[in-house]
């Protein structure tokens, strides 16, 4: 699985990939978890409003940041 977070750096990027992690430790699930920091980037994958949260190139979050358990929810597929 393959998690980017994309945002250009600030504190909700950051709080939102650290909850990534949190929700894959939780799960006790290795995601390959990567930060996009570069605005063109980003927008390239179809992010217009950050946080985002892209899993295996689809945007699950975009404009929040998710909680723990709402992140493990879309990781385990429940969404």
């Amino acid at each position: 699985m393959k998690i980017v977070v994309a945002g250009p750096g600030c504190g909700r990027c950051h709080a939102t990939e650290k909850n990534v992690k949190d929700a894959c430790k939780e799960l006790g699930i290795e995601a390959d978890i990567s930060h996009e920091f570069d605005v063109k980037r980003f927008r390239d994958l179809g992010v217009r409003v950050t946080p985002a949260v892209i899993i295996d190139g689809v945007i699950m979050v975009s404009g929040k940041i998710p909680s723990v358990d709402e992140l493990k929810k879309i990781i385990s597929g429940e969404v």
